[in-house]
Parts: structure tokens; C-alpha cells; sequence
């Protein structure tokens, strides 16, 4: 057992910690169909709340690290980054979140947890992959661009060979999409205006959640905020539930896990989360999965698996020191 260079953290317990945490997402689009069936909550309120939630769980863990090491030490600043240039980052980041969420739990109730959940995690890896290499010129090279061929050919299989048993439904595939495309857009968004390093990352995520959750508020007003007072208890378990365990504990083992453990890697590991959706909707929420539909979601989560594989080998070899030239 040993750990990386940067990090004291084993690496096994990184590997745990993603794998927990991938399992854990897995269950956050199962507690959101709980709760579709007698809160009488929407997409847009749910993601609310779990937005919401994460930010007062931010907050209070900071309060409390705070007084445990004393109400006197202040953590040292980041380096100073101008407002202009920090600004748009948090906007983008937190409108792309809003997006990404409240699209993905549209998809949960529109298509069921399955197929909303693979679809989502399935595009939204090759989107960013076609998105990098749209707007910060990063190549794909030839595996890369047959992991984005075969995972293209995956969602084609699971959208078009539906044939009832699965909910594969348009409006729900189009759901997932834009939940894929808002989380491309927020990892980019992250990656492209970030290079130049300077920023504080607790600071930047607390301020994205709480763009997120602003943007949200009046969608969520409109289709109606609070749950009904039927099963109220039950669904304010749930309600805490998605704020906790699938959101701020979730996102926090995996950032711990990130680093010991290499980023493709993770990825790789973070396909846990749609196989685990997929197992407790067959399992637990009497959803089927036509033939058609298993065999689409295999090559689609294959096709990224091999996508992240490539993108580890290509940092290997762009890290690899050239060969001396002979003279």
C-alpha cells in the first residue's frame, strides 16, 4: 500500500473512496423517485433542495473545522484573483450545475432510473471529450475517437431498441442529454477558466451551489416548493438523504479519493454509479431492461471506460521525457 507523491492518503483508500462515492450518487436517482411518488415534488424543487442542502452542509463543516482549531487561526488565503476573472467562472459553473442536476432528476422521472441515469453518465464524458477538443484544441487521437464512436453507438442501441419493457422514452433521453451537457459545460467551464490556478476551491464551490441554488429558486416556486403534507415525514427524510449522503458526503469522498487516485481512474470507477442506479431500479423499483436495451448500455459504458483509459495513456506519454536526439 502506498500513496501518490502528493497525497499522504493511501492509495487503496482512495480507491474506496471513489468507489463509495460513485455508489452513492447511484442512490440519488433512486431517493428522487421516492419521492416523485408521494411528496408531490417536481424535477426543479428536488434539485433545489439538494442544491440548497449541499451549501448548508458547506458552511456548517467550515464553521465547525473553524472552531475546532481555534476561533482565532484563519486558514491562509489563496492568492488574489480579480473579480472579472472570477466572476464569470462561478456564473457559468453554477447555472451549468443547475442545469446538469435538475435535468438529470427531469430524466429520472420522465425515462425511470435506469436508462436516465446510464445516458447521463454515458454522454456526458464523450461530450466533454468532443468539447475540449472543440474549444481548448486537446486531441483526441485515434482510440479516443473510436471511444467517442463506440459510445455514440451505444446510445443509439439504447434509445432505438427499446421495445416497451424498458420506460425509453424521447422526452426523457433529451432530459439526460442536457443533464450531460450541463455537466461538459461545467467541467470546461471549470477547466478552461481555472488554468492559471490563483483560486480558492472551497470559495469557488461554495459560490457555484449557491448561484445554482438562486437560479433555481423561482423555477422551483413556480412548480411548487414544498412537499405535501402527506408522508411529509418521509419525504423530508429523503429530502436530507440526497442533501447528505449522495451530495455533500459523496462529493467529498471523492475529492479526498482524487488524490491518491489518478483522474482516469476515477473515472473509470465512477461507472459504478450508473450499474448501481440501473441494479436498484431492476431490483427495487419493478423497472425492466429489454435485451436491446442492456446491450446499448454495455457498449455505451464500455465506449467511455476505453475513453478514459486513452485519456490516461495520453498523459502518460505527454509527461514522458523526450529521447535524447544522437548528435
Amino acid at each position: 500500500m502506498h500513496a501518490t507523491p502528493s497525497s499522504a492518503l493511501p492509495v487503496g483508500r482512495g480507491l474506496l473512496y471513489v468507489t463509495l462515492a460513485a455508489t452513492a450518487w447511484g442512490t440519488a436517482g433512486a431517493a428522487a423517485a421516492l419521492l416523485y411518488r408521494g411528496s408531490g415534488l417536481g424535477p426543479l424543487a428536488l434539485t433545489f433542495w439538494r442544491t440548497f442542502g449541499r451549501l448548508v452542509l458547506l458552511l456548517a463543516v467550515r464553521a465547525l473545522l473553524r472552531r475546532r482549531s481555534g476561533t482565532v487561526a484563519v486558514p491562509t488565503p489563496a492568492p488574489y484573483e480579480p473579480l472579472r476573472r472570477r466572476l464569470p467562472r462561478i456564473v457559468m459553473t453554477g447555472v451549468a450545475l443547475a442545469v446538469f442536476q435538475a435535468a438529470y432528476f427531469a430524466a429520472v422521472e420522465a425515462t425511470g432510473l435506469a436508462v436516465g441515469t446510464v445516458v447521463t453518465m454515458g454522454a456526458g464524458p464523450v461530450l466533454i471529450a468532443i468539447g475540449a477538443r472543440v474549444t481548448m484544441s486537446e486531441r483526441l487521437g485515434a482510440g479516443g475517437v473510436l471511444a467517442v464512436a463506440g459510445a455514440l453507438a451505444g446510445l443509439a442501441v439504447l434509445v432505438l431498441g427499446g421495445d416497451g419493457g424498458a420506460a425509453v422514452r424521447p422526452a426523457g433521453i433529451g432530459y439526460a442529454l442536457l443533464s450531460a451537457a450541463g455537466c461538459a459545460a461545467m467541467t470546461l467551464t471549470t477547466r478552461r477558466l481555472g488554468k492559471g490556478g490563483g483560486s480558492d476551491p472551497y470559495a469557488s464551490t461554495v459560490s457555484a451551489f449557491a448561484v445554482g441554488a438562486l437560479c433555481l429558486l423561482p423555477l422551483a416556486a413556480v412548480e411548487g416548493l414544498w412537499p405535501q403534507a402527506h408522508d411529509l415525514g418521509r419525504s423530508l427524510w429523503l429530502l436530507a438523504y440526497i442533501a447528505a449522503v449522495p451530495t455533500a458526503l459523496a462529493y467529498g469522498l471523492y475529492f479526498a479519493g482524487l488524490a491518491a487516485v489518478r483522474a482516469a481512474t476515477a473515472s473509470v470507477i465512477s461507472l459504478i454509479e450508473p450499474v448501481s442506479a440501473a441494479a436498484i431500479a431492476v431490483l427495487f423499483l419493478g423497472e425492466r431492461l429489454t435485451m436491446a436495451t442492456a446491450i446499448g448500455t454495455g457498449v455505451l459504458l464500455t465506449a467511455v471506460a476505453a475513453l478514459a483509459v486513452t485519456e490516461a495513456r495520453g498523459a502518460v506519454t505527454a509527461a514522458r521525457p523526450a529521447a535524447p536526439v544522437a548528435g
